[in-house]
C-alpha cells in the first residue's frame, strides 16, 4: 500500500468535492496523509486521512476576498510563499509515492516537482482549454497589477525547487488532472486535452444518517434555495424569496441562509418555508423539484446530478460563467441579484417547472453525469498513478 498526500486550502466548497476520494482511498488500504490548515481539520480526519497541519493566511474565517481579481490571485500566491517550508518540514522527511493537490495549492505542486515525485491535480471547478491563455490568461494579464503578481510568482518559483519555470503553465495548466465535476458544466469540453484531464464527475459516497432528510407531510413540490457557504449573508435576497415563494400553493420551500445572517433579520416566515443556517443539500435535492442555486460549481454538479431545474443567482468568480452555462445547456434560468424580485423569482419557477423540455434536458444531463463514475473512478485513476497504469 502507498502513502498518498493530499494538500489543500481551507476553502470550504474546495475541500468538500475530494473528500469521498480521500475517504475510499483510506478503505482501500493505503496510507493517506492530508495538508491543510487546522480550521477544516475535522472534516479531513473523519475521512480516516492523517491530517498534516499547515497554516494558511487565506481570509477564510472572516470571509474577506477581494473583488480585484489580481489581489485575489495575490492572496492564493502569498499562501503558497508561506506554506511551502511548512510542506517540505512535513514531507521531505516523509516523503509521499504520489501527491494530490488542489488548484489553490501551488505549494504542493512545487513541492512534489522538487522530490521528482508524481502528482496529480484534483480540480473542484473547470481546468483549462486549448485556447485558454489566449481567452482567459491574456486577458488577465491586461489588468492593473498583473505584471507585478506576475514578476512576484516567477521569483517565488524560480527559487522553490519546482521544475516547471514558467508561471502561467505552473498556476493554469496541470500535468495531469482529474476534473471532480462534470464534462456538461466545462467550457470549451472540446478543447479540453483528454491525455492529461479526465472528467469524473462529482465524487460522492453513501449518504450518512446526518444527510438524511424528508418532507413533511403534504408537502407537495420541494424548492431548495442555497447560495453555498461563501455568499450567504445576503438577509434581502432571502426576504425577496419569502415574498416569491412563501404561500405558493403546492411549494414547499427549504431556505438555507449559512452562518452569516439570523433568521430573525428575515421577518415573518411562511408556513411553507423551514429555513436552517445549513442543511443536508443533496438529500434535499433527491426530493426536490427545483433549486434556486449560486451557480458554484459544487451546487451546479449536485443540481445536474438530481435532474432539477435550476434558477441561477450568480454571486461571485466563476458563478456567472456557469450559470451562463446552465442557461446554454437548457436547464436554468439567470437571474441576476439586483433584478432578483420576487416576481422574476416567481416567474421563473412557474415556468421553468411546467416546460417539459427542461424536464428532458435535465434527465439527460443526469444520466450523463452519473455515467462519468464519479468516486470509484477517481480512486481508481488515482491507483492507476501509482502503478504506471493512467
Amino acid at each position: 500500500m502507498a502513502h498518498i498526500a493530499m494538500a489543500g486550502i481551507p476553502i470550504v466548497s474546495h475541500v468538500l468535492p475530494s473528500l469521498e476520494i480521500i475517504r475510499e482511498l483510506v478503505s482501500r488500504g493505503h496510507r493517506v496523509t492530508y495538508a491543510n490548515d487546522p480550521v477544516v481539520g475535522d472534516l479531513i480526519t473523519a475521512t480516516g486521512a492523517e491530517l498534516v497541519p499547515c497554516a494558511s493566511v487565506l481570509p477564510v474565517a472572516d470571509d474577506s476576498w477581494p473583488d480585484d481579481p489580481v489581489a485575489a490571485m495575490s492572496l492564493f500566491l502569498d499562501d503558497a510563499m508561506q506554506a511551502l517550508p511548512q510542506l517540505r518540514a512535513a514531507y521531505d522527511g516523509d516523503p509521499a509515492d504520489l501527491y494530490l493537490y488542489d488548484i489553490g495549492a501551488y505549494a504542493a505542486r512545487a513541492l512534489a516537482e522538487s522530490q521528482g515525485r508524481p502528482l496529480l491535480q484534483l480540480s473542484p471547478t473547470f481546468v483549462a482549454w486549448k485556447g485558454y491563455e489566449e481567452d482567459v490568461a491574456a486577458q488577465i494579464r491586461l489588468l492593473p497589477g498583473a505584471d507585478a503578481y506576475q514578476d512576484r510568482f516567477a521569483r517565488w518559483l524560480a527559487g522553490s525547487g519546482a521544475s516547471t519555470t514558467d508561471v502561467d503553465a505552473f498556476s493554469g495548466v496541470p500535468s495531469r488532472a482529474l476534473a471532480l465535476i462534470t464534462r456538461a458544466m466545462q467550457p470549451h469540453a472540446d478543447q479540453v486535452d483528454t491525455g492529461t484531464v479526465t472528467f469524473v464527475g462529482p465524487c460522492y459516497g453513501p449518504p450518512g444518517e446526518q444527510d438524511e432528510w424528508t418532507p413533511p407531510a403534504g408537502a407537495g413540490k420541494v424548492l431548495l434555495i442555497s447560495l453555498g457557504s461563501a455568499y450567504t449573508r445576503q438577509p434581502e435576497f432571502y426576504r425577496r424569496c419569502l415574498a416569491a415563494f412563501g404561500d405558493l400553493p403546492g411549494w414547499h420551500v427549504v431556505l438555507q441562509i449559512g452562518r452569516h445572517t439570523d433568521a430573525g433579520e428575515l421577518g415573518d416566515i411562511p408556513a411553507n418555508v423551514e429555513v436552517h443556517p445549513w442543511v443536508p443539500q443533496r438529500a434535499i435535492l433527491e426530493r426536490a423539484d427545483a433549486f434556486v442555486t449560486h451557480a458554484g460549481m459544487g451546487g451546479c454538479g449536485e443540481g445536474l446530478l438530481a435532474g432539477v431545474p435550476m434558477i441561477a443567482v450568480p454571486q461571485g468568480a466563476e458563478q456567472f460563467l456557469n450559470a451562463d452555462r446552465l442557461v446554454e445547456l437548457g436547464v436554468a434560468r439567470r437571474i441576476d441579484t439586483a433584478d432578483a424580485t420576487a416576481a422574476a423569482l416567481r416567474s421563473a419557477l412557474l415556468a421553468l417547472t411546467a416546460d417539459p423540455e427542461v424536464a428532458r434536458r435535465s434527465a439527460r444531463l443526469q444520466a450523463d453525469a452519473r455515467a462519468e463514475g464519479g468516486t470509484t473512478r477517481a480512486a481508481d485513476l488515482v491507483e492507476g498513478m501509482l502503478t504506471g497504469a493512467a
